[in-house]
C-alpha cells in the first residue's frame, strides 16, 4: 500500500513515517464483523514479548482501512481450541466492540474523532495498536472548557479531561462501592470545578462529616451547632414531618395547621390588628416563608378548644398541642426553634448557607450526623427547595450546584420510602434546575436503590468498581453510546479508576483519577483521630452519654422553658435581664407574654 501511494505522490512526511511504522504495530486481521461488533484473528506471540501484553481487554486498537481507521475496544480474548502451546505460535481470537473511526483532515493531516461507523471494516483488515495521536484524538474535546481529573487508564502519558460547563449544567453522579475512594475522587473533582469556575456556589450535604477537612481553603462548615434554619422557612409539608417525627401523619391535624398557621403570620405581620386574613395575590399561606411565632400558633389552637363548636375536635387538638410543645422542648431541634426573638433573618440564613456573598470560600460543608434522624428529610427538603428557588428568581445569575452524597438515603427507588417533598425538590432541580443555573451531584453506592428518574436525568457518570450486580445493570442501562463493553470492567477496576461516560466526555473512557495529598482525603483526619485515641480503655462514657442525649451546654440551652421565660418578659425594658420562672398556676397569656415590643412586632418561639 505504500509503495503504490507513493507513486502517484499522494503520501505526506507524516504518512510516511506512520506507514513505514505500520509493520511494528500490526497485530492481527479481521476475520468476521457484523457492524457494531469485530473479531481480529492474531498470533499471541506476534510483535514479541512487548507487543503480547497490548491484546488485554479493556485496550484500544485501531483499524486501518486507508482513509479512515476504525477504533475498536477490546472486550475478550480467546483461543478456539483452549489449548497452549509453549514453543510455537499460539493463535487467538480477539473480539472488539466497533465505538468509532478517526479521519485525517487539512492540510497538516490532523486525526479527528467522530463516534458511529461509515466504513466497516472488511474481512482481511489490518489491526494496528492505536498510535498515541489517534488515542488522544478519540477523547479530544473540540475546544470546550474542560479540567483535567487524572489520566487514561491504557496510556498515563494522556491526560484524562472532562467538558466542565457540560458536566455541571446537565449533572452528574459519582457511584462506586464502598472503599475505592469516591469521595477522593468528588473531592478531586470539587477542587477542580471551583478553579475553573469561580462563580460557582456548592452545598455539600455531608451525611458522614468529611468533607470539611478535605477543603480546608474553600468551605465553610456548618454542623448541628451552628445551623441557623427558622422553622417558619419550613413550608407544611415539611414542618409536619418534623412534629410527626417521620412517622405517618394525621389529616385532620394538618388541616388544623393550613388553617391556623396563616393566622399566626398574619399576626406576627399585623400585632394590633387581630388575625385578619388578607385576601387576593398578597394572602398569606401555611407555605409562604414569612416569620410567625410558635406562641401565636399555640394560642390559636388554645383558642379553637375552647370554642363551643369545636368539641368534636378537641381530642385532634390537644394532640397537635403536645407535638408542638414536645417539639418545642427537645434541645436537638435548637436549630429551628432557638431564636429568643422573632425576626425575618432569611437573609442572613439564605447567605450563610449559600455564600452570598462568598467572602473566598465558595463550598458549604453542611454536616447532619449530628442531625435528629427524623428532621434530616426536612431540612433536606429545604435546602434543595430554597437552592432552586434561589437560582430561579436571581435569573440565572446565581450558580449554584448541590451535591448530595449518600443520595439513595433520601432518593430512594422505591416511592413508599423516603419523604415526597425531599424527592420533589431535588427531582425539580434534576428536571429544570441547568435552565436557571441549579446543579445537581449525586454521589451513591447503591445506584440501584436510587430514584432512577434521578440518575436518568444525570448525563454524566462517573462508575467506580461496583460488586452488586443490580447496580451493574443499572449503570449498563444508562450509558448512551455504543462502548457498552467498557462497563464489564465495573467489578474488577482498581483504585481511583472510573469509566466516565456521557455528555461530559467526548466518548466514554477508562481513567484514573488524579492522587490527593493524604491530608485532603476525605475522612483521613477522623481516621488520625481514632487510631490516635489508643485501645478504648480511656474512653469518656459520661461524655459519651452527653453527646448521645444532645443536650447543649447551659448556656446554649433553648428549651421549651426558656421558650416561654424569653417570650414573658420581651416586653420588658431590659428583656437581656434574667426573669423568674412562671408559675404553674398563670395563665396562658402570662405565661407566654404576648406583647408588643419595640420593634413593631411580637415575640415568641
Amino acid at each position: 500500500m505504500f509503495v503504490e501511494r507513493q507513486s502517484i505522490g499522494e503520501t505526506t512526511s507524516q504518512e510516511r513515517r506512520d506507514l513505514l511504522q505500520d509493520d511494528a504495530r500490526i497485530l492481527g486481521h479481521v476475520v468476521q464483523c457484523d457492524g457494531a461488533r469485530a473479531v481480529i484473528s492474531a498470533y499471541a506471540e506476534s510483535g514479541g514479548s512487548a507487543a503480547a501484553g497490548l491484546w488485554t481487554v479493556g485496550r484500544m486498537i485501531s483499524i486501518n482501512l486507508g482513509e479512515t481507521r476504525t477504533i475498536g475496544l477490546v472486550y475478550s480474548i480467546g483461543k478456539a481450541d483452549r489449548s497452549w502451546v509453549a514453543d510455537g505460535e499460539n493463535p487467538i481470537e480477539v473480539s472488539v466492540e466497533l465505538i468509532g473511526e478517526v479521519r485525517d483532515l487539512g492540510a497538516e493531516k490532523h486525526p479527528v474523532f467522530d463516534r458511529g461507523i461509515t466504513s466497516y471494516p472488511h474481512v482481511g483488515a489490518v489491526a494496528h495498536r492505536i498510535r498515541t495521536r489517534d488515542l488522544q484524538a478519540v477523547y479530544d474535546l473540540a475546544g470546550r472548557h474542560s479540567i483535567t481529573i487524572g489520566q487514561l487508564s491504557q496510556d498515563e502519558s494522556i491526560d484524562a479531561c472532562i467538558a466542565i460547563d457540560e458536566t455541571l449544567a446537565r449533572h452528574f453522579a459519582v457511584v462506586g462501592t464502598t472503599g475505592v475512594g469516591k469521595s477522593t475522587a468528588v473531592s478531586l473533582l470539587l477542587r477542580k470545578m471551583i478553579a475553573a469556575r469561580p462563580d460557582l456556589r456548592v452545598l455539600i450535604m455531608d451525611p458522614h462529616n468529611e468533607f470539611a477537612a478535605s477543603l480546608p481553603d474553600h468551605c465553610v462548615k456548618i454542623d448541628t451547632n451552628s445551623l441557623d434554619l427558622p422553622f417558619w422557612l419550613f413550608n407544611l409539608e415539611e414542618f409536619a414531618e418534623v412534629l410527626f417525627r417521620g412517622r405517618e401523619t394525621d389529616a385532620e391535624e394538618i388541616d388544623v395547621l393550613r388553617d391556623l398557621i396563616p393566622v399566626a403570620k398574619n399576626l406576627y405581620r399585623n400585632p394590633h390588628g387581630g388575625a385578619f386574613l388578607r385576601r387576593g395575590a398578597d394572602a398569606l399561606t401555611a407555605d409562604t416563608p414569612v416569620p410567625y411565632r410558635m406562641a401565636d400558633l399555640i394560642k390559636q389552637i388554645d383558642e379553637r378548644m375552647g370554642m363551643l363548636e369545636s368539641k368534636n375536635e378537641r381530642p385532634i387538638l390537644k394532640s397537635l398541642r403536645t407535638r408542638i410543645e414536645s417539639a418545642l422542648a427537645d434541645p436537638r431541634y435548637r436549630f429551628m426553634f432557638h431564636s429568643r426573638l422573632i425576626e425575618d433573618t432569611i437573609h442572613e440564613t439564605i447567605g450563610s448557607i449559600f455564600r452570598v456573598p462568598t467572602h473566598g470560600r465558595p463550598v458549604t460543608c453542611f454536616e447532619m450526623a449530628g442531625l435528629p434522624s427524623e428532621v434530616v428529610n426536612s431540612v433536606c427538603s429545604v435546602l434543595a427547595r430554597l437552592a432552586f428557588d434561589l437560582a430561579l428568581w436571581s435569573e440565572g445569575r446565581l450558580k449554584l450546584l448541590l451535591l448530595c452524597e449518600e443520595a439513595h438515603r433520601y432518593m430512594p427507588a422505591d416511592h413508599r420510602l423516603g419523604f415526597a417533598p425531599t424527592r420533589h425538590a431535588l427531582s425539580r432541580i434534576a428536571k429544570e434546575g441547568r435552565k436557571y443555573g441549579c446543579y445537581l451531584g449525586v454521589v451513591t453506592q447503591r445506584p440501584g436503590e436510587l430514584d432512577p428518574t434521578i440518575l436518568s436525568q444525570c448525563s454524566t457518570v462517573f462508575a467506580m468498581r461496583l460488586a452488586n450486580e443490580q447496580d451493574q445493570a443499572i449503570i449498563r442501562s444508562a450509558i448512551a453510546d455504543s462502548s457498552a463493553s467498557t462497563l464489564s470492567f465495573l467489578s474488577s477496576m482498581g483504585q481511583r479508576e472510573a469509566i466516565a461516560f456521557g455528555e461530559g466526555v467526548a466518548t466514554t473512557m477508562r481513567l484514573k483519577f488524579e492522587k490527593l495529598a493524604a491530608n485532603l482525603i476525605p475522612g483521613t483526619q477522623k481516621r488520625a483521630a481514632e487510631a490516635a485515641s489508643g485501645n478504648g480503655d480511656d474512653v469518656d462514657l459520661a461524655a459519651v452519654v452527653e453527646r448521645l442525649r444532645n443536650v447543649p451546654k447551659p448556656q446554649a440551652t433553648i428549651g421549651y422553658a426558656e421558650v416561654v421565660d424569653t417570650q414573658r418578659q420581651a416586653g420588658d425594658t431590659d428583656y437581656r435581664k434574667p426573669a423568674p420562672k412562671p408559675m404553674p398556676d398563670q395563665d396562658f397569656d402570662t405565661r407566654f407574654g404576648l406583647r408588643p415590643t419595640t420593634f413593631g412586632g411580637r415575640t415568641g418561639g
